[in-house]
């Protein structure tokens, strides 16, 4: 979870890799609107958001017990996290990554081939609401390279007793 550009998708893919679990790319589950919308520079809303949030949810209502997956997903809101959980069959970790806006700002200014702009990187951090004390949320300091976060994503896993870290691959 967290705003575009503080390495959702670069994680979520490492961490599939490390636990055999598929990677879901949730930018890829957005209606044609509002992908249509965010290449013109408009801002999500509320109403927006909420049909893109169901297919999240459907992706991971589909998720069995014994293939798991790993999605990306701004998640910006608690209200957000709390549909996906309530949809969800298995216990769910969101991981945030947290940078300086600046950080992203910079990421997202060379970063081709997606139609968020950076323009809206405003918006989505006034939209962004920090993980509550009582979330299952994993905050990440988003600086470290990939490969430390996954090991630190991986011993927070295997610290969880209703996951059960056997039954992920070895990297």
């Amino acid at each position: 979870m967290g705003i575009s550009g503080c390495g959702k998708s670069t994680l979520g893919y490492a961490l599939a890799e490390a636990t055999g679990y598929r990677f879901i790319e949730g930018d890829n589950l957005h209606p044609v609107a509002n992908i249509t919308k965010m290449s013109a520079g408009i801002a999500l809303t509320d109403e927006d958001r909420w049909p893109w949030l169901e297919r999240v949810a459907d992706v991971l209502g589909t998720a069995r017990e014994t293939d798991g997956c790993i999605v990306s997903c701004s998640a910006l809101k608690y209200a957000y996290r709390d549909y996906l959980r309530s949809r969800s069959r298995q216990p769910l970790l969101f991981v945030f990554p947290n940078l300086s806006v600046e950080i992203v700002r910079a990421r997202l200014r060379v970063r081709s081939n997606h139609y968020m702009p950076p323009s809206l990187l405003d918006s989505q951090v006034a939209t962004l609401e920090l993980p509550r004390p009582d979330e299952r949320v994993l905050t990440l300091n988003g600086t470290p390279s990939t490969a430390q976060s996954v090991n630190l994503v991986m011993g927070y896993l295997s610290t969880l007793a209703d996951i059960q870290p056997d039954t992920f691959l070895s990297n």
